[in-house]
């Protein structure tokens, strides 16, 4: 049995807002019982997109966070459910089902991460199901994952081995969104905002020019990252944890080294940092 999932690597989000689009044209009017009813042309969109800012003016960046429902192990939407009006499918796919769940506003608050509607023209909660009307005709992705159109969004069978997502999630760590919730969700991320440390390198022998291609060395406890400065010479360090000590080494051939000691209890512009011969 497969065991839908996904992967959102926030790094490769651009802010298109496709995926938002996608489930929205998806879902509009359109019901696909027993799974789900349309919703109206005023309703938001079943994947959430927030903007997270951040950086220190003038380095100042934002990432968008695609948060569709999480199909949670533990999903607290499930275990209130008094009368199987919320369930979970062998292959994790939590179902509102839109008959039994008819007046029960209560389900849209048992959902820690917001991603639940309230349907006031069908009277019933409502969120995002994978597309599982499309699943099951043999598509191989949802629609949000099938309009994105960078790789932001990775779906597969978790449980398959060989499976691209399954492959993909041995590549490199992943996180969840709230860990602190316990809901052992089946949709994690890869670069979720976190604080950012921006800067730029100017030579001083050769102001005029930016200081391109220079080194520059983040290292802190289980972290170390390498950059180098782009055509303006600048630099920047992004997702990083809060409240950790990092050291900041920056070198160029004929330069003296440059280190910063610094610690993220914010997100830091070092402005201009001067390297002489």
């Amino acid at each position: 049995m497969s065991r839908y999932g996904m992967i959102i690597d926030i790094n490769k989000c651009n802010g298109c807002y496709n995926c938002f689009l996608a489930c929205k044209d998806e879902y509009t009017g359109n019901d696909y019982l027993p799974y789900s009813v349309g919703i109206s042309n005023e309703a938001r969109s079943f994947m959430k997109v927030t903007e997270k800012e951040m950086g220190k003016c003038p380095k100042i960046k934002v990432d968008y966070v695609a948060q569709p429902c999480f199909q949670c192990k533990d999903a607290t939407c499930v275990k209130m459910a008094t009368d199987g009006e919320v369930y979970r499918r062998p292959d994790g796919i939590v179902i509102i089902d839109p008959v039994k769940a008819k007046g029960k506003r209560e389900i849209v608050n048992t959902c820690p991460h917001r991603v639940i509607q309230w349907n006031e023209e069908q009277n019933v909660a409502q969120k995002c199901t994978f597309c599982i009307h499309l699943l099951e005709k043999g598509a191989k992705e949802p629609r949000c994952v099938e309009a994105c159109p960078t790789g932001a969004l990775m779906f597969g069978d978790l449980d398959d081995v060989n499976s691209e997502i399954s492959k993909n999630l041995k590549s490199a760590p992943t996180e969840e969104l709230n860990p602190n919730y316990n809901l052992k969700p089946n949709v994690v991320y890869r670069n979720l905002p976190g604080r950012l440390i921006a800067g730029e390198v100017i030579f001083a022998d050769k102001q005029e020019v930016g200081a391109k291609g220079v080194k520059v060395m983040l290292k802190g406890e289980s972290i170390n990252k390498v950059t180098e400065t782009d055509f303006f010479g600048d630099f920047e360090f992004k997702s990083l944890p809060a409240d950790k000590s990092f050291t900041i080494t920056i070198e160029a051939k004929g330069y003296k080294t440059q280190t910063i000691n610094i610690k993220t209890d914010k997100d830091y512009n070092l402005g201009e940092i001067i390297l002489v011969k």
